[in-house]
């Protein structure tokens, strides 16, 4: 593998939070003592951060913008240390609580004492150590039945397009955002309207003036993501401001601003309250909800950012729009890789120059297939991501093809041209020109072989990655009018949607089956949340009407097929 596909270590420029102790991880460096304290690592035991800023130490001055308060303490902390523990010990008293702790999650009204026993913790460590090592290890996609239409909850309530919909873990609560600058918290289970989020005036007609920690956007709020321990929900979008919401009180939290334009993305790193924000400014930024503050700036994209995506290391991936690349992040390292999207032709040449390109044709890995040449269009924008495990991601883009990347090759493992048809326009000087329908959205069931585009020609298509993560294919389509602006695979646990009707369908003979084998500390049901408009969500650049095309969302109960 050439050098050059590693960056330097000084390939992007860092900044960051005014902390002299801080590191890659910034949570790292800051340890919370059991009464609630935050003491600052590398002092002494018993050196606290509120006693150095008391003394007016050397660390004083970097800490005056900064509340480093707990707000409460952490239910997961032990409160047992002991200066005389040995490692070992340590070791082994924390594996006792985490199988305590694992013990009261399948146990909490989700399954029977009696099921709780060796062979459920024995899956769920397994599990755990799976999602650790970071790779593909769920093969679920021949499972679901894509023949058949899915049982679907519909929601309505957004006068512009949905921008992005995303459902909480515990399939309790579902949240929209839409260009109207509305954020809006449904109960998943019935389907009701629980709470409305807005700072515009109510006849839509003109902003408030008001100070900036006022709760809400002034402007389309364009991103949504959840915590996974469903306790906070960030929001972004045009007004370059990232908020912070609770989720259980429906309570603005605090907002953060630092962006210098428009943010177009947000994701929470899997297993942590860590975030990172993505903006036209070409820059991703880090923040830690832990502790309320903002850690570092990543630079390295030379145009708008429109994608982001973040699974459980201290990784994350991104593309670039318009400068054709995807980049994948090791934030410890301060190093990124650099994916080219697209290829070199004559008409990349002409598009670059200014000029008007249609197309060129290329034989896939060099050869005819069948006796037929696939047509690829010229890759102008990448404008969005999503990653399989932590060293394989798709992107998607306006030559209507989706890539499968891989860190260990520079090019992409296997392209899928024109995912979504041919959108044909007729002109009265050139008759009928064909362009390729963009991929507007990308959403996986992390760690599997499933994942689902969008695109607005009707269709939300699903697709299998083949085991050797070589390639992909189809297995299913649904009929979704409208642009589908967001994609989202959630994974409750067991019972979590026993009481909401519109998510029952024909038993499943084979659903136990499923649980055991394939995921265990999943359901049988997985759940494809969509957001659809009739708008794009970063601009008007199509318009879809009539054919059913709505600003709302929908949740689809995606279950396993009946054993024959």
């Amino acid at each position: 593998m050439p050098d050059s596909f590693f960056s330097s270590k000084k390939t992007w420029k860092r900044k960051r939070a005014p902390f002299k102790d801080s590191g890659p991880s910034f949570s790292k460096k800051i340890l919370r003592t059991s009464n609630g304290r935050v003491s600052a690592k590398g002092k002494g035991k018993n050196h606290t951060a509120d006693e150095d800023l008391r003394s007016g130490g050397s660390g004083s001055e970097a800490l005056d913008d900064m509340d480093l308060r707990a707000d409460e303490v952490d239910p997961n902390e032990s409160g047992e240390e002991d200066a005389d523990e040995t490692p070992a010990e340590k070791r082994l008293r924390l594996a006792k609580l985490y199988l305590e702790s694992i013990k009261e999650g399948l146990a909490d009204g989700e399954v029977d004492a009696a099921e709780i026993d060796k062979e459920l913790i024995s899956a769920r460590l397994k599990q755990d150590v799976l999602e650790h090592a970071g790779k593909q290890h769920l093969y679920v996609a021949d499972s679901f039945d894509f023949v058949q239409p899915p049982p679907t909850l519909r929601t309505r309530g957004h006068r512009f397009s949905v921008t992005s919909a995303v459902a909480s873990s515990d399939a309790r609560f579902l949240f929209t955002s839409g260009k109207d600058g509305c954020i809006i918290k449904w109960d998943l289970h019935s389907g009701t309207k629980l709470a409305t989020f807005r700072k515009l005036c109510p006849d839509g007609k003109g902003k408030e003036k008001a100070a900036a920690e006022t709760p809400g956007h002034t402007d389309a709020v364009l991103a949504l993501a959840l915590s996974d321990d469903g306790r906070y929900l960030a929001s972004a979008g045009k007004d370059r401001r990232l908020g912070v919401w609770d989720v259980e009180k429906g309570e603005w939290v605090r907002g953060f601003g630092g962006h210098r334009d428009t943010i177009s993305a947000v994701v929470f790193r899997k297993g942590t309250q860590q975030l990172y924000t993505a903006s036209y400014d070409r820059t991703i930024k880090l923040f830690d909800l832990a502790v309320m503050g903002y850690v570092e700036t990543l630079y390295g994209h030379q145009d708008c950012i429109l994608g982001l995506d973040a699974l459980r290391a201290e990784t994350a991936v991104s593309v670039g729009g318009r400068d054709k690349t995807a980049r994948f992040w090791k934030i410890v390292d301060e190093t990124q890789l650099v994916f080219r999207g697209g290829g070199r032709s004559s008409a990349r040449e002409l598009l670059e120059g200014g000029g008007l390109a249609d197309f060129e044709e290329e034989e896939r890995d060099g050869g005819k297939r069948g006796g037929r040449t696939e047509m690829k269009y010229v890759e102008g924008s990448l404008d969005c991501v999503a990653m399989i495990d932590e060293s394989t991601f798709l992107s998607g883009g306006d030559s209507g093809s989706i890539c499968l990347w891989t860190t260990q090759r520079k090019k992409p493992v296997f392209t899928q041209a024109v995912a979504h048809g041919l959108s044909e326009t007729v002109s009265k000087t050139e008759g009928v020109i064909r362009t390729p329908r963009w991929i507007t959205s990308l959403g996986t069931l992390h760690y599997s072989d499933l994942f689902a585009s969008g695109s607005w020609d009707g269709h939300i298509r699903l697709w299998k990655v083949d085991p050797k993560m070589k390639s992909f294919s189809a297995i299913g389509n649904f009929i979704v009018p409208g642009v589908i602006n967001s994609l989202q695979f959630v994974s409750p646990r067991r019972g979590a949607l026993d009481d909401a009707s519109w998510a029952q369908s024909e038993p499943r003979a084979d659903a136990s089956r499923f649980v055991s084998e394939a995921s265990p500390k999943k359901s049988g049901s997985v759940l494809l949340v969509v957001g659809t408009g009739k708008e794009m969500r970063l601009g008007r650049w199509v318009t879809v009407k009539g054919d059913g095309a709505r600003n709302g969302a929908l949740v689809m109960a995606l279950h396993p097929r009946t054993s024959t």
